[in-house]
């Protein structure tokens, strides 16, 4: 190696130790409520996630509609999935409360040329608010089906029990889209300041 590569090097070394030193602090700032309320989502999301698996195989726990003609095939990758995939999303919002969310982390295998730069904030909050406001859309259907307000109605149950467990974990799902949004303006706030 040349003494001008190993300048080079050294000088890239000190950039990134320095995009660390950086991004370990804006963690500090994150105001507790943002942080527990980001924590929170994912726990919200997994009551529904098990609660559909059972509907996968067949068993349509207390709801009062025919069973799909659909194969096991179909149906047990397709509700695994969607709860997978919800899930993901739920660890996603992550991003809004961690160093990731500000500076893309020095150990991402791929954009090597992004590394250690600083996320715009409008690649984080466009996204999270859109994905806010459509959860939110569904906490509002939620809403009117599970209390029938303007007409609306929501699929029937077999028995109070089922319907009971039902609206409650398809309500603390429903809870998400507000949680996300207010996380996402604290985020924005919280970028905007610096």
């Amino acid at each position: 190696m040349t003494s001008d590569a190993v300048t080079t090097e050294a000088r890239a070394t000190t950039a990134t130790a320095a995009t660390a030193t950086a991004t370990a602090t804006t963690v500090a700032a994150v105001p507790r409520w943002a942080e527990r309320t980001v924590r929170l989502i994912p726990w919200l999301g997994l009551p529904v996630c098990l609660w559909r698996l059972p509907i996968g195989f067949g068993f349509l726990m207390g709801l009062d509609m025919p069973r799909s003609d659909q194969p096991l095939w179909v149906t047990v990758p397709y509700v695994a999935a969607l709860s997978l995939l919800s899930e993901a999303f739920a660890l996603l919002c992550l991003v809004l409360v961690r160093p990731w969310g500000e500076v893309v982390p020095a150990g991402l295998p791929l954009f090597r040329s992004l590394r250690g730069r600083r996320v715009p904030p409008a690649a984080v909050v466009v996204p999270m608010t859109v994905a806010g406001l459509g959860l939110s859309l569904l906490t509002l259907d939620w809403l009117l089906c599970t209390f029938g307000l303007l007409g609306f109605q929501g699929v029937g149950f077999t028995g109070a029990g089922w319907a009971l467990l039902g609206q409650v974990t398809s309500g603390l799902f429903c809870l998400w889209g507000p949680l996300v949004l207010t996380a996402t303006y604290a985020y924005h706030r919280r970028r905007r300041a610096r």
